[in-house]
């Protein structure tokens, strides 16, 4: 609002943002930077202001592109060699949407190569930093949008959230991190993980700016038909009474400091006349292997499009076809693209799919159930987003099964279908953020935003 009664310019804005990003140039956030693309727009914003006419809701703010969203402006690589010199000839639903409200992205920003992974190490250019700790991993897969945000750089910044790539980040960097209801957001023009758990969502400072960009960017589209009606902007928040724990989510695999930091807010709610109750939900134990078959499966599905004919990156390095597919799909995908494609092509193979894949959609159906069940006891579900803090660079990346596990608290959400936002819940005594996540059952993100203030401090 400040643009729009001249108090600042939308110009001024930008070149503010564009500072900050190049200031903070060794976190290794940006990918690309919109330099004169978006002070184009800044300035064709302020001239609509100055002649009186009407402006959107985001007019002038600057914000960050997660790399995996389909836009002209740049190279659309999701951080990977194989999409190198790709350049989109479409618009992502959501990008549209925020910018006929004059929105104006500044850059695009890192993340792990085709959103796989926990830590945004798997980039092909390399990790971005924590933001308190450059020492330390800044979570993934959307490393670089947390960053972006925490760093104050913009007001907002995309994400992609398939098994926690929204709220662990978030959590790692002290932001509000949402994972929408599934099919809340229109995921028409983003490069595809898996896409029955694929969700778009944000990163911000605050819960109010978390329902303005949600107000802004969900509902019906034609072009995904996974898209549910707007229940977003036709629904009001519910007042809630009570807030379930996961007692299985209390034990020594999770650090000490984030138990204390979820112990204080159920003092908190306490003291603000709300219920607190103990919640046993033994199926959740199945979701991470479940994830890890099912993920994958879909995962190898969705990357087999990319095969150095069309479009990216092509090896020089062959002499007939099958080279050809060979040698850029080897040369171009990350180390950890190829293990969850080949984990991928072995639980969908004749003779292991009913072993593991038909298993994991069976277990997923249970852990569906599990919600469903937990939350006919109570209104929310509050839990930690993962069992530690934000760790060090290399400390796992030669270990998936360590990161892996990193992913245990917030997969569940993704095979569910509900909604989980990451709060800021204060840090550890080194100084690290901890983020605790707010689980609500489908569709009801406005309700969960809202109540998401009564743990401010």
């Amino acid at each position: 609002m400040k643009i729009a009664n001249k108090k600042v310019t939308a110009e001024r804005l930008v070149k503010d943002a564009l500072a900050k990003a190049k200031h903070f140039e060794d976190y290794n956030i940006f990918t690309y930077l919109n330099e004169e693309g978006a002070l184009k727009k800044a300035r064709e914003i302020d001239a609509r202001i100055a002649k009186g006419e009407e402006v959107g809701r985001l007019a002038g703010v600057p914000y960050a592109l997660k790399d995996n969203f389909l836009s002209p402006e740049g190279e659309t690589t999701a951080a990977a060699h194989i999409l190198e010199g790709f350049t989109s000839p479409i618009t992502a639903t959501a990008v549209k949407k925020l910018e006929d409200e004059g929105a104006i992205m500044i850059g695009r920003v890192n993340m792990d190569a085709f959103a796989h992974g926990s830590s945004t190490e798997n980039s092909y250019f390399g990790p971005t930093l924590n933001s308190h700790d450059k020492k330390r991993v800044s979570g993934g897969s959307s490393g670089g949008s947390a960053v972006a945000v925490a760093l104050d750089i913009v007001e907002f910044a995309t994400g992609t959230d398939t098994g926690g790539s929204i709220r662990q980040p978030a959590s790692f960097n002290g932001v509000y991190g949402l994972k929408p209801t599934y099919g809340c957001i229109s995921r028409y023009g983003v490069v595809a993980m898996a896409s029955s758990t694929d969700c778009i969502g944000f990163f911000t400072k605050t819960p109010e700016d978390m329902d303005l960009l949600m107000s802004i960017a969900s509902g019906k589209d034609t072009k995904d038909l996974t898209t549910l009606d707007d229940y977003y902007n036709n629904s009001k928040a519910t007042k809630a009474q009570k807030v379930g724990i996961i007692k299985d989510f209390d034990n020594d695999s999770v650090d000490k400091e984030i138990r204390r930091a979820l112990k204080h807010k159920c003092e908190l709610l306490k003291s603000k006349g709300y219920e607190i109750v103990e919640l046993e939900m033994p199926a959740l134990k199945y979701a991470l292997a479940a994830y890890y078959i099912i993920v994958p499966a879909e995962v190898t599905s969705n990357l087999s499009r990319y095969d150095g004919v069309r479009y990216g990156f092509r090896s020089d390095d062959s002499v007939n076809l099958d080279e050809l597919y060979s040698h850029t799909r080897d040369e171009g995908f990350m180390p950890e693209n190829k293990r969850r494609i080949m984990i991928g092509n072995f639980v969908l193979s004749s003779g292991f799919y009913d072993a593991y894949f038909l298993k994991a959609a069976k277990a997923r159906t249970l852990i569906v159930e599990e919600y469903a069940k937990a939350f006919s006891k109570c209104n929310f579900i509050l839990t930690p987003v993962a069992p530690n803090p934000a760790f060090k660079l290399g400390e796992k990346v030669n270990d998936p099964v360590a990161m892996y596990l990193e992913d245990v608290m917030s997969v569940p959400l993704n095979l569910a279908g509900v909604p989980g936002l990451t709060i800021p819940a204060g840090k550890t005594d080194a100084g690290l953020p901890i983020g605790l996540q707010l689980v609500g059952p489908r569709r009801s993100d406005k309700s969960l935003i809202e109540f998401s203030k009564e743990l401010a401090e």
